[in-house]
């Protein structure tokens, strides 16, 4: 298999192409609409609202994590996640360039 050659593109490029990898599984979309749903800091009830096993929850938390859509932070024995609003801004700003683009579109 051939090397992605992620370094002939943008940081932002880079940056938006690991987000969407991150949002591309069903799980993953699941676990964000139920953190906005609750609109705060969830220890242990993620792994209650997904029909998936926990380590299944854990390692789609991770995905998460590491694209930087979601922060943890270690309270006791437990991670508390919530949506980084940071990553968020990256996507509204890149998705709102592409409607304006659209818009302005003169094509098919």
């Amino acid at each position: 298999m051939g090397a992605t050659k992620t370094e002939h593109f943008t940081d932002q490029q880079n940056q938006i192409a690991t987000i969407a990898k991150a949002l591309g599984h069903p799980a993953r979309i699941a676990v964000i609409e139920y953190l906005m749903k609750v609109n705060e800091c969830i220890c242990g009830d993620i792994v209650n609202e997904l029909p998936l096993a926990q380590p299944t929850v854990s390692q789609h938390l991770k995905e998460l994590k590491n694209a930087g859509i979601i922060k943890g932070n270690i309270e006791g024995n437990s991670i508390c996640y919530c949506i980084d609003e940071k990553t968020i801004e990256i996507l509204n700003v890149y998705f709102s360039k592409i409607v304006e683009a659209v818009s302005k579109a003169k094509c098919c």
